[in-house]
C-alpha cells in the first residue's frame, strides 16, 4: 500500500498493490491492521457501496456531524468517477478547498477523506458502482450537505454532455456561506 498526499495532506490518496496475469488480477483492498496508524483510535465499522446506471450522475457534496462524523475510504467496483473532497473544518487553512482523484475499478486507487470533509462524485461512465467505508453508522439526523455547485468552493467539475443527473435532495442544499453546523 502506497500513501500520497494530496493538495490538502490530510487527505489521502492511497494505491494498494494489484496483481495480474493472464487469468485477471488480484489485490488485496483491505487490511485493518494498516490503517491503524491512520485512523487513530477511530476504524471502519460499516461497507456502502452506491450504483449508478446512468453516466454523469452526481452525488453529493455529502457530509454526516459530530457525534457521528464519518471517516470514508471510496474505491469503486465498476466503473469510474471523479471523486472530490472539501475541507469542512472551520479552523483549517484549507477550509472550503477541495481535492479530487479519479478512481476506476481494477486501478487498486482509493481515497481517504477524514473526518470533517464533505464528499461527492460525479460517475464518467454507466453502470458505476461505488464501495466506500465509513467510521460511524449512517444518522440520517446528522446528515448534511452543500450544493455541487456553489461557485465560493468551485470544483472543477469534467466537462459533460448536459447537466449532472442530481437526486431531488441533491438539488436542495445550500450554499457553503450559508451553512451553519460544520466542523
Amino acid at each position: 500500500m502506497d500513501l500520497h498526499d494530496q493538495a490538502i495532506p490530510d487527505v489521502k490518496l492511497v494505491e494498494m498493490k494489484v496483481f495480474g496475469d493472464s487469468r485477471g488480477w488480484f489485490s488485496e483492498s483491505f487490511r485493518e491492521s494498516d490503517w491503524t496508524s491512520l485512523l487513530g483510535a477511530d476504524r471502519f465499522i460499516q461497507d456502502n457501496q452506491s450504483f449508478s446506471a446512468a453516466p454523469f450522475t452526481l452525488r453529493g457534496i455529502h457530509f454526516q456531524k459530530a457525534p457521528a462524523a464519518q471517516a470514508k475510504l471510496i474505491q469503486v467496483l465498476r466503473g469510474e468517477i471523479f471523486d472530490v473532497a472539501v475541507d469542512l473544518r472551520r479552523r483549517s487553512t484549507t477550509f472550503g478547498r477541495w481535492v479530487s482523484a479519479k478512481l476506476k475499478a481494477g486501478d487498486g486507487r482509493h481515497l481517504l477523506i477524514p473526518i470533517g470533509f464533505g464528499h461527492a462524485f460525479l460517475t464518467l461512465v454507466p453502470d458505476t458502482l461505488v464501495q466506500y467505508k465509513v467510521t460511524a453508522p449512517y444518522r440520517p439526523d446528522l446528515e448534511g450537505g452543500l450544493m455541487w455547485n456553489d461557485p465560493a468552493i468551485a470544483i472543477a467539475w469534467p466537462a459533460i454532455s448536459g447537466p449532472p443527473v442530481l437526486s431531488q435532495r441533491d438539488t436542495g442544499w445550500q450554499p457553503l456561506a450559508a451553512a451553519v453546523e460544520l466542523f
